[in-house]
């Protein structure tokens, strides 16, 4: 092989070189162009959402998602942008963003706090319990799902707080249905509001207003031992009850208020000795 052959391969060699080298530093100057253009985007989020600008925030969180989907920070945009709507009660978006990022984020190590979040969303747009059956009944589904997947964290504590909050609201509901049908006297239909009430929001306040209706409708309708039955009830758990004092009163119409006022300690025994 001449010298000439050699020097010629050498130098396609060095070109080939070369380009490789440049190609490979251009795709890392690219690579690090969009991750600063991408943390650039996520800083101007978090300012424009300290203004209170939640609308741009969320856009901006967008951008930072869009522009470098592959990096650890990406799902962290995602939330933010949620959040970011959230903040200025704009519901729907807010869960438009989550319901995406569950589907895309599967895995992210925050993924609870999506949840709660997306569950909050809908518990936020409660504001007549007689209306706002979607939201009620889903923010409860959503909240229970954070419950049993998510124990013994803070989310779960809160969505424990916020269940309760929610069966009030359901159980309201049912009470007030059920003194609707008291009004218009269709008493089968009542009972079955009012035992539902028992039977699925125990731990509510509402129970022993609907223990005394059950004591009140079977009196009205003749069924006097069942009538009783309910009044026992009552009285073994809530004797310091108004509604067992409004029992109390149906079974026996000369009884004054003044009474327990004066007799305080007898009172009790005379109440459990009726209702037996």
């Amino acid at each position: 092989m001449s010298f000439r052959k050699i020097f010629y391969i050498f130098c396609i060699f060095i070109f080939c070189i070369a380009c490789s080298k440049k190609v490979v530093e251009k795709s890392t100057i690219t690579e690090t162009n969009i991750e600063l253009q991408m943390m650039e985007a996520y800083k101007e989020g978090l300012k424009e959402l300290k203004r209170g600008d939640a609308l741009f925030a969320a856009k901006k969180f967008n951008e930072a998602e869009i522009l470098f989907p592959q990096s650890e920070v990406a799902p962290r945009a995602a939330i933010m942008a949620a959040y970011s709507y959230y903040s200025q009660n704009y519901y729907a978006d807010s869960i438009a963003e989550l319901v995406r990022f569950l589907r895309v984020y599967p895995n992210y190590k925050n993924i609870a706090y999506a949840e709660y979040l997306l569950a909050l969303c809908y518990y936020e747009q409660i504001v007549d319990e007689k209306k706002d059956l979607k939201s009620i009944n889903k923010s409860k589904e959503l909240f229970t799902r954070v419950i049993q997947k998510y124990p013994n964290t803070d989310f779960s504590l809160d969505a424990e707080f916020k269940l309760d909050l929610i069966n009030d609201i359901l159980a309201s509901k049912e009470m007030y249905v059920g003194r609707y049908y008291i009004d218009r006297k269709k008493w089968i239909a009542a009972i079955n509001r009012f035992k539902f009430v028992l039977d699925n929001y125990e731990t509510t306040v509402y129970v022993e207003e609907a223990l005394h209706r059950l004591v009140e409708i079977y009196y009205i309708i003749g069924l006097e031992k069942e009538s009783k039955k309910y009044a026992s009830l009552l009285g073994y758990n809530y004797q310091s009850s108004k509604w067992y004092e409004k029992s109390y009163i149906i079974f026996n119409t000369k009884y004054k208020k003044k009474e327990v006022r004066k007799e305080d300690n007898n009172i009790v025994k005379k109440l459990q000795s009726l209702f037996k």
